[in-house]
């Protein structure tokens, strides 16, 4: 079998925030997947993450797709836009030009894309209404610009209304917890042909609630707001968590 070399490019969604570890560090569905794809392959791959949290559609291709591209990988995952839907005067156009970048760079180097769209917290947000609206707009803006691509592996979340419910997200609403990240990472192993492990697409257990009312607002909308205000982002600072390969052994 030839060698996989699997990167992802992305945001918090690919980063893996919500899915955070004992020691502090944050898992996600890409790392899941990778090691589910070396078990169901049976052989070892390569893997590398550079997706950072807080990063725009443009910026992430603009400082993450040519490092992502000099690794030489056989299979590049991107996602983006979940930052700029809850941006004022979001250009959903704009955003999913993105992805055709992306899709133009990755023919010309010969890697296999995989698109995936973000889990759809909307139902459960303070501005519930406008993440649905552009989340739908993106989601169709995307699919026009690969839909004459049959080659292009795609890992649909957004349109899962399963993986919409309370269950599978963190404490502040707009992370996937462990059982989210597990939920995504399985529909990605399914795009690529493999069976996952079935105890991925549901929870297990359901999680805890978060805080609610003003404790909510106080923990995690007050900081985002403060954020955009100051022109900060939760990004900032931070490196890729896997910027070279590590490899994946099947266990």
């Amino acid at each position: 079998m030839a060698e996989v070399r699997f990167v992802a490019i992305g945001d918090s969604f690919t980063e893996g925030v919500g899915d955070e570890l004992p020691d502090g560090s944050v898992r996600g569905w890409a790392d899941i997947a990778a090691q589910g794809w070396a078990d169901a392959s049976d052989d070892s791959i390569q893997y590398a993450n550079l997706a950072i949290r807080g990063k725009l559609a443009w910026p992430i291709v603009e400082q993450q797709l040519e490092p992502a591209l000099a690794l030489k990988p056989t299979h590049l995952s991107f996602n983006a836009g979940g930052n700029d839907m809850l941006r004022p005067n979001a250009d959903i156009e704009h955003i999913a030009d993105s992805f055709a970048r992306v899709l133009r760079r990755c023919d010309e180097e010969g890697v296999q894309l995989i698109v995936l769209s973000g889990a759809n917290p909307s139902g459960r947000l303070p501005m519930g209404r406008m993440v649905q609206r552009r989340g739908d707009e993106l989601s169709a803006a995307v699919m026009r610009r690969i839909e004459d691509r049959p080659d292009v592996l795609r890992a649909l979340n957004w349109p899962d209304t399963e993986l919409s419910r309370a269950p599978y997200w963190s404490e502040d609403r707009l992370h996937m917890n462990a059982h989210g990240h597990h939920r995504v990472a399985a529909r990605v192993l399914d795009a690529l042909g493999y069976m996952p492990p079935q105890e991925w697409w549901e929870p297990l257990r359901t999680p805890p609630m978060g805080p609610s009312g003003y404790a909510y607002y106080r923990q995690f909308v007050g900081p985002w707001i403060k954020r955009r205000l100051t022109g900060t982002s939760s990004g900032d600072g931070r490196t890729a968590k896997f910027g070279t390969w590590s490899q994946r052994d099947p266990r």
